[in-house]
């Protein structure tokens, strides 16, 4: 047999190690060169990866979840198709019939001794519950119960007793299920989480939450949307994008990345926008590069591509990240507040709620008004309070005045 080890390859932006996400093949399998074996999970993306040569898979590294170092052994290839099987069990020779056949042993004979139904010793109930069944003559292995762990209840003797006398069947109360369902923490949700820990561990929040008027902002989104196919309307996303882009201009230290390792700020003149998206495998943020340099249906349009992407995982690894800032929206969920996570290392997160009809003072007059929350995080280490509100009211501003966020920046 010869082997070929093929080893868990450099996937870039300096990991060390990899979590196995999923494998496509299994030991015994004949594969084919440039088949895909399966997927290795890297910070942003599930990476996937192809066999080197062809043969019979002998064996993998581990199960989905296990963390494998790169240069380690990934799969184990015979590439000669000659893998090692385990010997059929040997078939035993037919006896002469002339021959006589060989001694036995005695078998020892089992006696089943007939004992109590084990359910008896089993069974959890009340003092109170024993002393009414020796009483009434019932055998409590045959209540059922719907307490914890089977325990009989008062309700349960009851119901039984009920049953019993008028004779008819006996509808045992519901049993609460007792299953617990083990849900293994790997791949891009292992991801998530630690993410976020160390997020909440190591950045202190500063949380913001400003009201903002969005009828007039909406008045021109439904306009605008008339003439528009259903698959391409605008959303309040690119709105909103255009607005917060405008307002970096004058708080350009929110547009900032923090590179830990080296203790330095890096303030960008980009805005490379990510937006927090909801997808089957968990939360991904892709990134809308150089959003600084599109307009409206532009951006509104590479939003929509990207989140699609991010969805149907066809996103490429470089549209996962390098974000900047990043918008975080729950669409109709939104609720009234939220206070997001920061998605290190930047600075700043912008957090949108559910937009509600609401009766508001209105130019001195009680008024039916379109109102919406912004919830936003900063990181308070490099974001001061007064620049982060300051820069969440310029923000309210051109929101509320729509046509300001088409002026000349």
């Amino acid at each position: 047999m010869s082997e070929y080890i093929f080893k868990l390859p450099d996937l870039g932006e300096g990991t060390v190690e990899s979590e196995i996400g999923e494998w496509f093949i299994k030991v015994g399998d004949r594969i084919a060169e440039e088949d895909v074996v399966g997927t290795m999970m890297t910070d942003k993306a599930a990476v996937e990866l192809s066999s080197p040569v062809s043969g019979t898979v002998v064996k993998l590294a581990g199960e989905p979840g296990d963390i494998v170092a790169v240069g380690a052994a990934l799969v184990v290839i015979d590439t000669d198709g000659t893998a090692v099987e385990k010997p059929a069990a040997p078939v035993p020779e037919a006896t002469p019939k002339s021959a006589k056949p060989p001694l036995k042993k005695a078998a020892a004979v089992v006696v089943e001794v007939a004992e109590e139904p084990t359910e008896r010793s089993r069974v959890m109930t009340s003092p109170a519950i024993r002393r009414r069944a020796k009483e009434a003559g019932v055998d409590l292995a045959l209540v059922p119960g719907s307490g914890t762990g089977g325990r009989i209840l008062r309700k349960d003797f009851d119901l039984y007793l009920k049953a019993r006398a008028t004779g008819t069947p006996f509808a045992a109360a519901a049993t609460p299920s007792t299953q617990v369902k083990e849900i293994k923490i790997i791949g891009l949700r292992r991801i998530i989480a630690e993410r976020m820990s160390a997020a909440k561990r190591e950045i202190p929040h500063f949380a913001y939450v400003e009201e903002i008027d969005i009828t007039e902002l909406e008045a021109l989104r439904k306009h605008l949307n008339e003439a528009r196919d259903a698959s391409a309307r605008l959303t309040l996303l690119p709105f909103l994008g255009l607005a917060l882009i405008k307002a970096l201009k004058e708080f350009p230290q929110c547009n900032v990345t923090h590179d830990k390792n080296r203790n330095l700020l890096l303030q960008h003149d980009a805005v490379h926008l990510g937006v927090a998206t909801q997808t089957p495998d968990g939360l991904k943020v892709p990134v809308v590069k150089h959003a600084e340099m599109r307009a409206l249906e532009d951006l509104a349009a590479e939003i929509q591509r990207v989140t699609v992407a991010a969805r149907d995982n066809s996103a490429k690894k470089n549209e996962l990240s390098g974000s900047t800032i990043t918008i975080t929206s729950l669409g109709k969920l939104g609720g009234i507040v939220s206070t997001p996570v920061i998605n290190s290392p930047e600075v700043a997160i912008i957090g949108v709620n559910k937009a509600v009809e609401r009766p508001v003072v209105f130019n001195g007059q009680i008024a039916v008004r379109l109102m919406m929350n912004l919830s936003s995080s900063f990181d308070h280490r490099f974001v001061d309070g007064y620049d982060a509100a300051a820069m969440i009211q310029r923000i309210r501003e051109m929101l509320e005045h729509p046509a300001t966020i088409f002026l000349p920046r």
